[in-house]
């Protein structure tokens, strides 16, 4: 079966599922009424989540290979800041394949799932998601030779596929910039960001004007490039934030003295396409 088709085949499992009455009584709630777990909990949505996607595997918990940074409260929940740090450089003889980003709690739990190759240097990312609820984001990376590491974090926010969008430049919508961030180096690992302008719509978000819900519109697959060769295709869903940005890795192909073209290619949930690109070095 299709990766995609069994990314979404899982998702579909949770539609009804009687997640409050099944968590442990230690999670349902904090002093206050606000539910509350360790940062190395499982959940019933993950449960249910990684049996499907990762059905029979061993998933290794743990720091020694990917870490997951996340702040422990976000007071927006529509934007909170994630950085997944890799342990192991990407090298032809072993590296990380593949990335899943989930946020438990939401409607749709996998934020993103990015497709990696050598060429990145590091798997390094960092991104904002929505996050609905008081709740875990996790991160699992898949090697090269099948292995699953996986890191999690409690998060406390809430709200963040409710919230409504800046609708002030709708004008704007699907353009697509690259940063650099730091100097160009030749043939050294580089870090750079990809944004995307987009409203990001959840389905979930009321019109204050006439008090209907927004339609689902979100950026739904991103490829990048460097000179032609793949550093990574992501695909996404409304859990990332509004106006996606993802910081990257990169090590140019070139020598010393030729230019590196990174070049985006975007295509939303409506089936429109977008392009982008730089030229550094």
């Amino acid at each position: 079966m299709h990766r995609t088709t069994q990314r979404r085949n899982a998702l579909k499992a949770f539609a009804g599922w009687p997640l409050l009455s099944m968590l442990p009584l230690s999670a349902r709630a904090a002093v206050g009424g606000l539910p509350s777990a360790s940062h190395g909990d499982s959940s019933p949505e993950w449960a249910l989540l990684s049996s499907r996607l990762f059905a029979g595997r061993e998933l290794k918990s743990g720091q020694d290979t990917v870490q997951l940074i996340t702040p422990l409260r976000a007071a927006y929940g529509a934007s909170v800041p994630i950085k997944v740090v890799s342990k192991l450089p990407q090298r032809p003889e072993l590296f990380v394949k593949r990335l899943y980003l989930v946020v438990d709690q939401n409607p749709s739990p996998v934020a993103a799932t990015i497709e990696l190759s050598p060429a990145i240097g590091q798997a390094d990312f960092e991104t904002r998601l929505r996050v609905d609820g008081y709740g875990h984001v996790r991160v699992v990376a898949e090697l090269s030779n099948g292995e699953l590491h996986t890191d999690s974090r409690f998060v406390k926010s809430s709200g963040g596929c409710s919230a409504p969008p800046n609708r002030d430049s709708p004008h704007l919508i699907g353009r697509t910039s690259f940063k650099l961030v730091g100097d160009f180096k030749a043939q050294q690992l580089n870090t750079a960001e990809v944004t995307v302008i987009h409203p990001n719509d959840t389905g979930f978000e009321l019109n204050n004007v006439t008090v209907m819900f927004i339609p689902p519109h979100f950026v739904r697959s991103l490829r990048v490039t460097a000179n032609g060769q793949k550093l990574f295709d992501a695909e996404l869903d409304f859990s990332i934030s509004e106006n996606p940005t993802l910081r990257f890795n990169f090590v140019p192909s070139g020598g010393a003295t030729d230019k590196t073209e990174l070049r985006a290619e975007v295509a939303d949930s409506r089936e429109l396409q977008f392009v982008g690109s730089l030229s550094v070095g």
